[in-house]
């Protein structure tokens, strides 16, 4: 043991009294009953409560009991657990070892990193900083560039000039009418799902993992776990979560998958659930983001209560759920100006990832929907949904929506897009509509994958208690909507 490490003198003390009182011949020897390390190493142990050694020593030590005695009065000398005052100490020594053996060359970068640091953690500063980070990043360039801009343009193009000549060329070279249905017209592959994935979802996308990949090079990501940890704590989370959680914002499925590195299984229930309920994918969010920033109230509505609905439920389900609190630790890189060359690979490598799972997804759902019109299987399954819209004062054309967001979040999302475009779905009704599909069950993979980690009987309950809820605040909304006549 190094001269240079000493406890404080309380500590060393307790040390010295507890070597005295351990049996000489148990050290050295590793058998059964022995110790295979010096006196003070064990005491150390001991002291810090170490689990093993301590249920060792309770079996083979005469005086065990005068070792907890001495122990129990070492404690009484400090307000913190020994083990902390020791690490702290042993900190505190490699510190100085570290600044006595490194030449600091960049000072001022770092004393200006550290100010950086401080800026994104300490509470006061850190939450007014991720508000405007929010707000510059999702509201005004995913929100605004993605959807006010690119996808307008996109969707104007392919309304104007593309879905047009696809008709004309797929009623020239197929004169049967449902092979004419399942590429073109207004459920085809082409004219439906791919106009979709092109002209809504990959400018949107695009610009969410641009953001978060601007945000992950710079080294902000694990502060913004930092701030959140004690926020999440009481939702029966640690600041661990909150990468699942702004994973969710790209693309839900990642983000369950990603909750099984949470510790324990209450806190990956929690998440998972969460994730369903009320996180948006990337084209969720900058489709509802884009249409509802028209009316700043609508927005703050949408934001309101589902910030309100992720808290409660969050909060309810801790204490729910049996448990230990989860623990948090995470390391923390250096802030850094992000790398453009590092930025561009990471945002084409999610976007090539997403548009691959994607693709094929859409794809089958416009072929599903072909199928499910052919059979009158589709319009069975609108009809039953109608009551239900309309019971949450939406038009009962509307049923589509959420039956296109069980086959993919970003499909229902799109499906908005084009009622409030037509004009179907106006101010009142719009945000009902987006609150009510920002609640709804999560899309067939996320489902999927919800299926595979936790069982049958989580996910069942997970969806059910997803559906019924979603509907009846989208009810209620409207309900306190129509009565305090908010206008938009």
């Amino acid at each position: 043991m190094s001269p240079l490490l000493r406890y404080p003198t309380a500590i060393e003390e307790g040390l010295t009294r507890i070597e005295s009182l351990l049996t000489p011949e148990s050290h050295g020897v590793s058998s059964t009953g022995k110790y295979p390390i010096s006196r003070r190493s064990l005491a150390l142990l001991l002291i810090q409560g170490d689990p093993i050694f301590w249920e060792k020593a309770k079996t083979i030590e005469p005086h065990f009991s005068e070792i907890q005695t001495v122990i129990d009065y070492v404690q009484s000398q400090f307000s913190d657990p020994l083990v902390l005052v020791i690490a702290k100490t042993r900190h505190q020594l490699a510190k100085k070892i570290t600044e006595s053996s490194v030449v600091n060359i960049k000072k001022k970068s770092q004393e200006s990193e550290e100010f950086f640091h401080q800026l994104t953690v300490n509470p006061i500063t850190g939450f007014p900083l991720a508000i405007i980070i929010l707000y510059i990043g999702i509201y005004k360039f995913v929100g605004g560039i993605g959807v006010g801009v690119l996808v307008t343009h996109f969707e104007g193009f392919f309304a104007q000039t593309i879905n047009p000549w696809v008709n004309q060329i797929i009623a020239t070279l197929l004169p049967w009418t449902i092979w004419q249905n399942l590429l073109a017209n207004d459920y085809g592959i082409i004219t439906l799902g791919l106009r979709y994935i092109i002209a809504i979802i990959f400018p949107i996308v695009t610009t969410f993992f641009l953001m978060f990949s601007l945000l992950e090079d710079s080294g902000y990501l694990p502060r913004l776990s930092l701030l959140a940890d004690r926020l999440l704590k009481a939702l029966g989370l640690s600041g661990r979560s909150i990468i699942p959680l702004v994973l969710g914002l790209g693309c839900g499925t990642m983000a369950t998958f990603v909750t099984r590195t949470l510790e324990s299984k209450r806190e990956r229930i929690i998440a998972t659930l969460l994730l369903a309920l009320t996180i948006p994918c990337s084209a969720q969010l900058g489709v509802i983001v884009g249409l509802l920033s028209q009316s700043p109230t609508a927005l703050i509505i949408w934001a309101a209560i589902i910030g309100i609905i992720f808290i409660g439920i969050g909060s309810l389900t801790a204490k729910i759920l049996p448990g230990d609190r989860a623990s948090f630790y995470m390391e923390i890189p250096p802030l850094r100006m992000p790398s453009f060359q590092s930025i561009i690979h990471k945002t084409y490598g999610r976007v090539k990832w997403y548009l691959r799972e994607i693709i094929p997804l859409f794809i089958l759902a416009s072929v599903l929907i072909w199928l499910g019109k052919l059979t009158g299987i589709f319009d069975l399954l609108l009809r039953g949904l109608e009551p239900i819209v309309v019971w949450l004062g939406l038009p009962p054309e509307t049923s589509v929506i959420f039956l296109y967001g069980f086959f993919r979040r970003d499909y229902g999302a799109a499906a908005l897009f084009d009622f409030h475009y037509s004009g179907i779905l106006m101010s009142r009704q719009l945000v009902v509509a987006a609150v009510t599909l920002t609640l709804f069950v999560p899309c067939l993979t996320q489902f999927q994958l919800i299926f595979k980690q936790q069982g049958i009987k989580t996910t069942l309950a997970i969806i059910s208690f997803v559906m019924v809820l979603a509907f009846v605040i989208g009810y209620l909304l409207n309900q306190l909507l129509m009565i305090l006549e908010v206008t938009f």
